[in-house]
């Protein structure tokens, strides 16, 4: 059996909405996150953090993608890991179908995405400290 992925912690979750004003609200007035910068998406969203996790909400009406194929722009959770090769490497040896985002224009950031059984989107990626 191989080993399981080399994650370090839980960076975000992302949330697909209808109503994105009332979901910043939401997250702000009474959870308690603060908005933060956001790369400039083609898509409207915001980016919000607190407690050591962000919120990264998508617009479903600019932004939003089918549930069916592994994307970027789903419902999802996301962990940071110091690994990404060992990631890929992992995801191949358990026959996990992926996809690859590079951020190059907004952070040099490296992303895979991948779905659980259950079709439910995951992300790994080597986020910026």
């Amino acid at each position: 059996m191989s080993s399981p992925l080399p994650l370090v912690k839980l960076h975000h979750v992302s949330r697909v909405t209808t109503r994105l004003e009332q979901a910043i609200a939401f997250y702000r007035d009474v959870l308690g996150f603060a908005e933060i910068p956001r790369p400039n998406f083609d898509f409207r969203g915001a980016w919000l953090f607190n407690y050591g996790l962000q919120i990264h909400l998508i617009d479903k009406s600019t932004g939003g993608a089918p549930e069916d194929t592994i994307n970027s722009r789903s419902n999802h959770i996301a962990f940071a890991t110091d690994d990404l090769a060992a990631v890929e490497q992992a995801l191949k040896a358990h026959g996990i179908e992926y996809k690859e985002n590079f951020q190059a224009r907004n952070s040099n950031v490296r992303q895979l995405f991948f779905q659980d059984p259950d079709g439910f989107h995951i992300e790994v990626g080597n986020y910026p400290a």
